[in-house]
């Protein structure tokens, strides 16, 4: 019994890690006010660019570095569009998911069926791993999730004690009273955009090169729409994202696990995207909902420098 609890959380956790990663990367870009709804397709577009490095070179840990690259970089259409431009965020979103699904499918037609000789393995930490239950359950993993543990503790701690932090939240709430001090939005925007487009990268490559070992067109099924709604789920906080997103992992692994009870694998595969909609219900009942889960304040408005 205690085998099977371990298997069914270390694959919750393994399940939940491009969740979380995806789920950090959105939090910083909303925190500086932009809505963000491109994840899918960056997401998408980490998974093929580091699968397609990692089978060139058989180094899957510059498939991760090439794909955080490829997210950061494409996630910069958004930031153009959305700050440059002050062009709607939402169509914005939508247009950079839907172009990242056909590139990376495009790019990975000639790749489809062909698995990888190598993977991204579990790392032991060195006495960590041998603590009973904990040590196999947590200490185990591989290098993605530990960088999500590791990169998450670290945006919490910038947004909440730091002056880049404060900038941050300080342009997501008010901009023309961060701009009075001195703060440059648009920068600060690119930047946290960008941000968010390096994690959705990497996210993405954790699936194709950790998960799957394989690509196949649409290889991130949804994630990425889940992972807005963990960001609402996780009040745009760091912490809450890291229960959040193994939550959500735990109901990916769920379908599994009911399988041979025979219910319909189809209503089991519905299990994360019922429960995405559930949240996105919850959030949408009104602005005063939005207030109360501190959402910033200027989430998805374009910022008009001359307006007063």
């Amino acid at each position: 019994m205690e085998d099977l609890i371990i298997s069914v959380l270390k694959r919750a956790l393994i399940a939940g890690t491009p969740l979380l990663l995806g789920t950090l990367g959105e939090i910083t870009a909303e925190r500086s006010g932009i809505l963000n709804l491109g994840v899918e397709g960056m997401m998408s577009l980490g998974a093929i660019s580091g699968f397609m490095v990692t089978f060139a070179t058989g180094n899957p840990y510059l498939g991760l570095a090439v794909s955080v690259l490829a997210g950061a970089a494409f996630s910069l259409i958004h930031s153009f569009v959305s700050v440059t431009l002050k062009a709607n965020q939402v169509v914005s979103g939508l247009a950079l998911t839907m172009t990242g699904l056909g590139v990376s499918g495009m790019l990975g037609k000639s790749y489809i069926g062909r698995p990888l000789s190598v993977k991204m393995m579990p790392v032991e930490l060195p006495l960590l791993h041998r603590i009973p239950f904990a040590g196999e359950v947590l200490f185990s993993q591989d290098i993605y999730f530990y960088l999500s543990i590791i990169l998450g503790v670290i945006l919490w701690f910038v947004l909440r004690h730091t002056k880049a932090g404060i900038a941050v939240r300080s342009v997501g709430e008010n901009p023309k009273a961060a701009e009075s001090q001195g703060i440059r939005v648009s920068a600060v925007r690119y930047a946290c955009v960008a941000v968010g487009g390096a994690f959705a990268g990497m996210a993405g490559s954790h699936i194709s090169i950790a998960y799957s070992k394989s690509w196949i067109e649409g290889i991130t099924v949804g994630r990425g729409w889940i992972v807005i709604a963990l960001t609402i789920f996780a009040m745009w906080n760091p912490l809450r994202a890291f229960y959040g997103a193994f939550l959500f992992g735990g109901i990916f692994v769920l379908q599994y696990i009911l399988q041979p009870l025979g219910i319909s694998p189809n209503l089991l595969a519905m299990l994360p995207y019922v429960t995405t909609l559930g949240i996105l219900v919850l959030y949408g009942i009104g602005r005063d909902a939005q207030r109360r889960m501190h959402a910033p304040a200027m989430l998805g408005e374009a910022y008009h420098k001359d307006e007063r």
